[in-house]
Parts: C-alpha cells; structure tokens; sequence
C-alpha cells in the first residue's frame, strides 16, 4: 500500500500567484490613470524618487535606486527632459557630473499623478471597508518591511 500523499492545494503558492494577478492587476489600472496625462508608470516613478531627493540626483543615484541599468535611466530621462518635466544640470562641484532636477512643469505633472494614482488606488481598493484596508496596510507593511529580499 502506498502513503497517502495530501493534495491539498499550496496555500503559499495561492497567495504568492494572488499577488502577482492583484499586482498586475494594479499596473493596468495605473497604467490607465496616468494614460490622460502622457506618463508611463517607469516616468511617474522616475520623477517621484527625483523628487524624494535633497539635491538633484546624478543619473547613476537614480539607476542604483531605481534598480535599473543607466541606460534605463537615460531614455526615461530622455523623455521627460522632452515633455519638460526635467531638466540636466551640471554638478556645481564638478562639472562633468550631470544632475538631473525638477522642473516647475514635473512638479505640476507630479502632483496630476499622484491624484492619478490616488484614482487607481481607489478603484482597487472600492471592494473592502475601512477596517478591511486598515488590515491589508498593517498586512502589506509586514510583508514589505518583515523579511530580508534573497536573490532569485
């Protein structure tokens, strides 16, 4: 007689897939709300980590914290130096060292794409109560903040 083998379904491995469909999912509603405006979701997170910093960010602050390769940086750059959003500037200190800052007209595009966003997270979100989003806060900042990222 052979042993029983469960099969039960993976709960992890349900949860895990939940999350990548609900991440998806939240890209495409994004991806909607910023379509009015003209940015993809790669420009508006670009211009939100430009404007997190103290002092215009060198190209290659922004690829290290964006995760990205340079060039990566460089054609978003491209971009939103086109539409206006951003601007090169030389390093005081250092001229061959090129820094990348907000404009007036990225920080009015910054500020239509956080309501934007605001307008996607509302969508995703219409189904729980209050309580129920209070829970999936604390529930997502253990996950985000819990465990040490291991290489995949």
């Amino acid at each position: 007689m052979q042993p029983h083998i469960s099969r039960a379904p993976d709960a992890d491995g349900l949860l895990a897939e939940q999350l990548l469909r609900l991440t998806r999912r939240l890209h495409r509603i994004q991806k909607h709300h910023l379509e009015p405006v003209g940015i993809t979701p790669a420009q508006f997170r670009l211009l939100r980590t430009v404007a997190h910093w103290n002092e215009p960010p060198r190209m290659a602050d922004l690829a290290a914290r964006l995760e990205v390769v340079p060039r990566a940086v460089t054609t978003l750059v491209d971009a939103l130096e086109e539409s206006g959003d951003v601007r090169r500037v030389p390093d005081p200190s250092n001229r061959r060292v090129i820094r990348i800052e907000l404009t007036d007209a990225g920080r009015a595009t910054l500020r239509t794409l956080r309501g934007a966003r605001r307008g996607a997270a509302e969508e995703i979100l219409a189904p729980l109560t209050a309580e129920q989003r209070e829970v999936l806060g604390g529930l997502l900042t253990t996950l985000v903040d819990g465990a040490p990222e291991r290489g995949c």
